[in-house]
């Protein structure tokens, strides 16, 4: 056998959610979903070191916006594994910030299932996906997809991952206005019999038969109005990326982000110019093609 790795880099992409409902909340609280979500090459970097045998976890990261305690996920992540599977090695965790925080791209959720896939490897645990995304759903919903990282229709809690065909070729402009959104609080707020609830069918139908137009047609998120009304800038990036030319435009995740979808890449660069100066934070990016299982990095 070779000398285990006690070094891993892992990929953490952002998602963006194509289509979004929650139909309902459970007795617990959790909400119901049923999403049509997808990753792009927007990503967070998360190097992960195993040493001693002290059981100390340590997250450090290059944004002074996040925790560094067990309110991170990827602290969360790493204490999960350690204690389900009686660790008792050191954890060292760095991210390397490019997703914007508090942004409904799933930056932490991401962070999370990065160190998920790590620590299976470090540790050799032979976690299965299906059973990565179990101990992800002890987290937050999200993380479950982010296991996997790929276009994917989610429903349940977050735990059931349909794993849908790549999406046909497009760019996409993120706009991340100057404001955050809490989840959580934003949750609170919604009357489930008053949303405007949607069914994915023929954005699933598009995607499996790589109909971009068809997937123009159909992305929705049942939480925009909601968020739209405390922060009207959404509506407003919304209707200047749809002039500036994106074929369609919608938010992700309970915001602030706004998405733009274009078929080629001078189309998004136009849309992304014509944001400059209203919006800072601004990306074109490509649905990401492969998993980053794929491109993590081992060091022994």
């Amino acid at each position: 056998m070779g000398v285990r790795p006690t070094e891993r880099l892992e990929k953490a992409p952002a998602k963006l959610n194509l289509a979004l409902d929650t139909p309902f909340h459970h007795a617990n609280g959790d909400e119901e979903w049923d999403m049509v979500m997808t990753s792009v090459d927007l990503a967070d970097y998360v190097a992960i070191k195993t040493l001693g045998k002290n059981g100390r976890i340590k997250v450090t990261t290059d944004s002074g916006f996040l925790p560094n305690d067990h309110r991170n996920l990827a602290y969360k992540a790493a204490h999960l594994l350690a204690t389900k599977f009686g660790q008792r090695e050191a954890v060292n965790i760095h991210i390397e910030k490019h997703i914007p925080v508090a942004a409904g791209m799933g930056g932490g959720s991401s962070d999370a299932a990065a160190v998920l896939r790590g620590l299976n490897d470090i540790w050799q645990l032979g976690l299965t996906q299906t059973e990565l995304c179990e101990l992800g759903l002890q987290i937050d919903a999200d993380v479950p997809y982010c296991v996997w990282s790929q276009t994917a229709h989610v429903t349940g809690r977050g735990e059931k991952i349909d794993v849908l065909p790549k999406l046909p070729a497009m760019w996409i402009v993120i706009a991340k206005p100057k404001i955050s959104v809490s989840t959580p609080a934003l949750l609170r707020q919604v009357n489930y019999e008053k949303l405007a609830h949607t069914v994915p069918t023929d954005l699933l139908t598009a995607i499996n038969a790589g109909d971009y137009e068809g997937i123009c047609a159909n992305v929705a998120n049942v939480l925009t109005p909601i968020t739209a009304r405390q922060h009207p800038t959404i509506t407003h990036i919304k209707e200047k990326m749809l002039h500036f030319g994106a074929d369609a435009a919608e938010m992700s995740g309970t915001g602030p982000t706004v998405f733009g979808l274009c078929k080629k890449q001078s189309r998004a660069q136009h849309v992304a110019n014509g944001l400059a100066g209203f919006c800072r934070e601004v990306y074109v990016v490509r649905p990401l093609s492969l998993p980053p299982i794929v491109n993590s990095v081992e060091t022994m």
